[in-house]
């Protein structure tokens, strides 16, 4: 039977049994917040529980990171929930895209999770269709909801209006009145209907745990002077039996022991609609946290809609889910460690509730460092991250150079394969780990160490227009520097001797002794260090960035370097036979 309800009549205040009240003034005092920071004494349980409606993007990960932290942090439990009541919304692979990347990212729920059920199951909210209803049924009888049979032609023209007024498009209560019997018996009969929530006239004010006390401000006086009667009264089970996110997403909380919810800041006008339903179910409301948004450097909120951001690119793109952890942990928590390099079990040690009002940009930059910072902790420790990433660019690397050579991103062939292929990998990656970003990137920037590759265009490399560019004769510099590593046997191509060699032809060039007396002496001016290394890096390493030309020669081989040296010392010597044969003519 409906009933009229004026429970919430009464009083224009609202408490819960863990209300309590600060300042007079209703704004937190400094000491309340730092109350609030505080871990909670007993183990807190928190869920995640995201819709398939969009692909896991940053602000969704934050989410889940958070509310894993607070648990693990108090000895608690993380749970997963999905709330898929959106029919007709979901994307039919995020469900599955969803579990892949939590589980990446390392953010793996207690033994409760749609995949492997726990004993509050279910945890897909299309599931428990059934609670849901015996839930606004229970609303129905105790007089906290209602049955709207309003069309939505009705319901269109009344927001038009309320929008040529300035008003939010909240409903009017036309149903809120009719008769108990009248209701049911319309329903029995099968008319259409809604069940909406009977919001009080004042919305309760509540204790966030990073706003502290807070409440929703509302148009009520300014509808008054208009005439209008306006009520919030939200839908709690839709025209198909189906609930809304208000109804499942507090019975659910409450059956599946909720203690904590950190969620967005984009929730908080409907925190105070969720209290209202766990003060008509006579239930304890878990301890909110609302922490602000992610965005854009146009301030943009970012969207799973929209696929900003999908945590599944980041994924495919090589980066670490330790340094993407890390990244969007900085964000919107003020964490009291010395250094911004925190790994989970860092995050897990260090966790508070000092999150940070308001939104906050996300700058990329930040995760780039952190992913060199990480890469350079994995080689340095070596183990099975290092591993890891080595096997993960041998597969990469392995699938470039075995490109056929009509592909248009051939890399002309191969130096090495098998097993001399994840050596040179491991040596290149300790080498150059604290610049090291992705897949990509690493073989891009050091394909001259797995490819035969040409010498680079002058025009278009900044090295090889420093070398080709100076004024010296460069035949004699090619083969007096070709000479020297010549006479370096195999069993001596050690860091230590390429070392002495290279020191040794510095001193050669820059004394002019041994040299043709094509050197002048202005040519021996320049043999500087610089000059040396240029010309080295130009001739053997193509150009390219990397480690120092010693641990470069080391790595890429004796074999490889020389025929690189005698390449560019015959292009020099043909150049010099072709520009005497025009002289002479």
């Amino acid at each position: 039977m409906l009933l009229r309800s004026s429970v919430f009549i009464r009083s224009s205040k609202f408490h819960l049994p863990w209300h309590r009240t600060f300042s007079s003034s209703c704004k937190s005092s400094a000491s309340d917040l730092q109350e609030l920071q505080q871990l909670p004494r007993s183990p807190a349980r928190t869920r995640f529980a995201p819709s398939p409606t969009g692909y896991l993007h940053l602000g969704s990960l934050r989410t889940a990171l958070f509310n894993y932290l607070l648990a693990k942090a108090t000895g608690g439990q993380f749970l997963l929930r999905v709330e898929d009541t959106d029919k007709k919304r979901t994307i039919t692979d995020a469900e599955e895209r969803l579990y892949g990347v939590l589980r990446w990212a390392g953010l793996q729920w207690d033994e409760e999770g749609p995949d492997i059920g726990g004993p509050h199951g279910p945890y897909k909210q299309s599931e428990r269709t059934v609670i849901y209803q015996e839930h606004a049924e229970k609303l129905l009888h105790s007089g906290h909801a209602y049955r709207c049979f309003c069309s939505a032609e009705k319901l269109n023209e009344l927001a038009r209006r309320r929008a040529s007024l300035g008003l939010p498009s909240d409903y009017d209560r036309t149903c809120e009145g009719l008769p108990s019997e009248q209701s049911d018996e319309r329903a029995s009969k099968g008319e259409t209907f809604v069940v909406r929530l009977k919001i009080p006239i004042e919305p309760p004010e509540y204790v966030d745990l990073v706003y502290g006390l807070v409440g929703k401000p509302t148009h009520k006086t300014k509808a008054r002077n208009l005439g209008e009667a306006l009520y919030e009264d939200p839908i709690l089970l839709k025209t198909d039996g189906l609930p809304t996110y208000h109804l499942a997403n507090v019975v659910d909380d409450h059956h599946m022991d909720i203690t904590h919810v950190i969620r967005a800041t984009e929730w908080m006008s409907s925190t105070p609609k969720h209290l209202i339903l766990y003060k008509a179910f006579g239930w304890k409301a878990p301890r909110f946290a609302h922490v602000g948004l992610l965005q854009d450097s146009s301030r943009q909120k970012f969207s799973k809609r929209k696929g900003d951001l999908d945590i599944q690119k980041f994924k495919d793109e090589g980066i670490f889910p330790e340094a993407l952890l890390n990244y969007v942990a900085l964000y919107g928590w003020a964490h009291t460690s010395k250094s911004d390099f925190l790994s989970l079990s860092d995050l897990i040690r260090s966790f508070n509730m000092r999150f940070t009002k308001g939104n906050t940009i996300v700058e990329p930059h930040k995760l780039l460092y952190l992913q060199k910072k990480y890469a350079a902790s994995f080689a340095d420790e070596g183990g099975e991250l290092f591993e890891a990433l080595v096997d993960k660019l041998d597969n990469c690397i392995g699938r470039e150079i075995e490109k056929p050579s009509w592909y248009p991103e051939h890399c002309y062939s191969s130096l090495v394969s098998g097993d001399d292929l994840r050596t040179r990998i491991a040596g290149v990656l300790r080498q150059t780990a604290k610049n090291y970003t992705n897949p990509k990137a690493f073989f891009d920037d050091y394909k001259y160490f797995f490819c035969e590759e040409p010498l680079p265009d002058p025009n278009s490399n900044r090295v090889a227009a420093d070398v080709l560019m100076t004024r010296i004769s460069l035949e004699p510099y090619a083969k007096t520097i070709y000479n020297a590593f010549q006479k370096v046997m195999l069993e001596d191509w050690t860091d230590l001797v390429i070392k002495e060699t290279l020191t040794n032809v510095i001193d050669i060039l820059a004394s002019g002794s041994d040299i043709s007396d094509e050197l002048s002496n202005d040519t021996h001016s320049r043999m500087t260090y610089r000059s040396v290394q240029l010309y080295l890096r130009w001739a053997i390493a193509r150009g390219g960035s990397g480690p120092p030309m010693h641990a470069t020669m080391v790595l890429l081989g004796r074999e490889v370097c020389l025929r690189r040296l005698d390449e560019v010392k015959s292009m020099f010597a043909a150049q010099r036979s072709v520009h005497s044969r025009v002289s002479a003519h």
